[in-house]
């Protein structure tokens, strides 16, 4: 026990170390951490770590896709349904058939264990990929095809995962059976997810404390993942939709307390979920180069070499059909969703890296089938899959950067970011009217005198001159109000000294200086959003 918690300080403490070391050479934490885990696997004398399927199939992947639906606009993720399905069905489905007929036909593996390899193979992981395009600030569609793909392609790549390793070990597969199979499992997750999520959503609107709702917020992946897996499904879409549901009406449901503390929580939770995953998944070239030690080579390296190609190329060639074929079969539909200009189509196809699914469900292989006979190339699979996450991750996330200014699509979307500001600032304008007009209702309705009124109409009346100013294109109001929230948050900083000063010489007590630090830094917070680069 106190050497396995020894072993997980040391693996925070280096993911710790890997994150600034990114930060600084701006390079994705994930790829990083993928190569100091295999630079720490290949080190004499480390003990070895196996990461466990279970781990993250049960554990691990449940929370990370919930957090990202939650993050996601389901309006969003509405009107990019047509694409975003045909990467996470149509892709997924395409390649794992493509890989299944090249190491049928190149390595001479049986059909149903090469569509296990391309099940395993087939899903693309969005994370180091999103955090690259969203740092070169490319178009806001770009970006949610990518992140809503990643929600849905582990659904459909675990449940064809299942089929062939269910035809692997009893011998038969029956492709109408499986379809039908299919339809029953999607649809079935997507009723669960819903009711996961009303369910939850209405508890938590009769609990009144932060904590609890974080802790009920905690258990909603579990509760909507674990019960489709069990019974045959993925889990996968149910947590999905649980995520989006909760992500279009939790505004009304969930206090504003509980999004504040949850909003912390959730990014901290998750960003070390996938650290450590990152870097246990580097940490396995030691077990699966132990595992491959009998094999040639030679062999393995051309293996690999063709799967990666496969794994490649087959995302190229869907993508561009998938993107410009439907428009020119379905004319309103070109006049509805103009047809993108080809380096979109370009730069989707290149972010398909591979990720810690595809090691999960190659890990999760069973040693023997249900005759008891050994699973047929069982650690070939694990060395390719592995293979194609290094490639893909490693080398195309390296290149990305490159690739993207290369097509002229670095800081694209800086235009439609200074869109999303002025629409932003012209709610906001609103939203300050609209309270204004009701505190005069509420002024007459009770008929408060001016001494109560004034201040709050004075302190939203500042509100609405800061907006203004803002986005009325004038500099000089703008200068203006941007040497306004320089020196506030200057004057906050003097507050902030004041008062840890009077603390420390004993005149204030702990609880009230953490009230007025709280009240600070909500603040703070809400100027220096205010002063992002537009």
């Amino acid at each position: 026990m106190i050497s396995t918690i020894q072993i997980l300080v040391l693996l925070l403490a280096v993911v710790a170390v890997v994150a600034v070391l990114a930060d600084r050479l701006q390079i994705p934490s994930a790829i990083l951490l993928v190569l100091a885990g295999v630079v720490l696997a290949l080190v004499p004398g480390l003990p070895t770590l196996e990461l466990a399927p279970e781990l993250v199939l049960l554990l691990v992947l449940p929370p990370v896709i919930y957090a990202s639906a939650v993050a996601m606009s389901w309006r969003e993720f509405r009107f990019n349904l047509r694409p975003i399905s045909l990467l996470a069905v149509g892709c997924v489905v395409f390649t794992t058939t493509a890989v299944a007929a090249a190491t049928h036909f190149a390595l001479g593996l049986a059909w149903p264990v090469g569509f296990v390899l391309g099940a395993i193979v087939s899903p693309p992981d969005a994370i180091a990929p999103l955090s690259i395009a969203r740092r070169m600030q490319l178009p806001r569609r770009i970006l949610i095809i990518l992140e809503g793909e990643g929600l849905a392609n582990d659904a459909t790549a675990l449940i064809l995962y299942r089929f062939a390793v269910a035809a692997v070990s009893a011998g038969v597969f029956s492709p109408g059976e499986a379809t039908a199979t299919f339809a029953a499992i999607v649809g079935g997750e997507i009723v669960w997810g819903i009711g996961v999520g009303w369910l939850t959503l209405r508890l938590r609107r009769w609990i009144h404390d932060p904590r609890i709702e974080i802790t009920v917020s905690i258990l909603v992946p579990f509760l909507a993942y674990w019960p489709p897996e069990h019974l045959g499904g993925s889990g996968v879409l149910a947590t999905v939709t649980a995520g989006l549901y909760i992500s279009w009406n939790g505004l009304r449901l969930i206090s504003a307390a509980t999004r504040l503390q949850g909003i912390f929580f959730w990014d901290l939770f998750i960003y070390l979920i996938e650290g450590l995953v990152f870097l246990i998944t580097g940490l396995q070239a030691r077990t699966l180069l132990a595992r491959i030690g009998d094999h040639n080579l030679y062999e393995l390296a051309t293996s690999a070499a063709l799967v990666t190609t496969v794994v490649i190329v087959t995302r190229f060639v869907w993508m561009y059909p998938a993107t410009y074929l439907p428009r020119w079969l379905y004319p309103p539909l070109k006049r509805r969703d103009p047809a993108p200009p080809w380096q979109w189509p370009f730069i989707l196809a290149f972010t398909g890296v591979r990720g810690i699914v595809s090691l999960a469900a190659a890990l999760a292989i069973p040693f023997v089938t249900a005759n008891g006979a050994p699973f047929p190339d069982r650690d070939l699979i694990l060395f390719l899959t592995f293979s194609v996450i290094l490639v893909t991750l490693v080398g195309q996330g390296l290149m990305l950067p490159r690739l993207i200014r290369a097509l002229c699509l670095a800081h694209a979307g800086r235009l439609e970011r200074r869109v999303d500001k002025l629409a932003e600032h012209t709610v906001r304008r609103h939203g300050i009217e609209a309270a204004l007009n009701r505190l005069e209702e509420i002024a007459s309705e009770r008929k408060l005198s001016e001494d109560v009124v004034g201040s709050l109409h004075a302190r939203h009346s500042d509100r609405l001159t800061h907006i203004e100013h803002r986005i009325d294109g004038n500099d000089g109001h703008r200068k203006l109000t941007e040497l306004h929230d320089e020196i506030e948050l200057q004057l906050i900083t003097a507050e902030r000294h004041y008062i840890n000063e009077l603390y420390r010489a004993g005149g204030l007590k702990d609880e009230a200086r953490r009230r007025i630090e709280r009240e600070l830094d909500l603040r703070e917070v809400g100027l220096s959003n205010e002063m992002v680069e537009e």
